[in-house]
């Protein structure tokens, strides 16, 4: 099980400011025990500002923009949640683009809490079947998506396969999801 990921790249995709910090850094450790490379994309390169809750947590370092990277050096993306982060990236359209443009070429992608607000705001979960922290189960439905109150979802339908789970408390079945999807 340790090299199931060995020599892919997965981005973990983010905000500048307001990553849940155990929703980075439990997948992204579980990404690096499977012999995967994590790569942190953020809106800028530079600080990360994660948080524990409200309040702040540790400092991580985005070595790529969301206007540079390029789709085709990655096996993965993952969506952190945290309340800020998935708001503030759904209004960087770079972000929002390489998303849309991710997700319909068929690619896998896993999101956690409150990220598949990007996922709704790239027009990504319609038809799809997903969970979430509960409050963004209105905005799924409206965007065509049907939301479960599950530990983890993973649904294959449409162009592309979706992992998602609802909070820090699903981390552990999350990152096994999130390792079996990119494997």
């Amino acid at each position: 099980m340790a090299n199931e990921l060995s020599g892919k790249k997965i981005a973990f995709l983010v905000a500048n400011e307001g990553v849940e910090q155990v929703e980075l850094t439990t997948p992204w450790e579980a990404v690096e025990r499977a012999g995967g490379e994590p790569v942190l994309v953020a809106t800028d390169t530079g600080d990360v500002q994660a948080f524990n809750h409200l309040d702040k947590g540790d400092t991580f370092q985005a070595t790529v923009a969301t206007s540079d990277v390029n789709a085709d050096d990655y096996a993965g993306v993952v969506l952190p949640g945290g309340v800020a982060n998935p708001d503030q990236l759904r209004t960087d359209s770079a972000a929002v683009d390489f998303v849309r443009n991710w997700t319909r070429s068929g690619r896998p992608l896993a999101a956690i809490c409150h990220a598949p607000w990007t996922l709704v705001e790239a027009d990504a979960v319609r038809g799809k079947t997903l969970t979430s922290w509960p409050s963004l189960q209105t905005d799924i439905r409206n965007a065509g998506g049907e939301w479960r109150d599950d530990e983890v979802v993973r649904c294959e339908k449409g162009d592309y396969t979706l992992v998602t789970s609802r909070n820090p408390d699903d981390l552990e079945a999350f990152s096994k999801a999130v390792v079996e999807l990119f494997g």
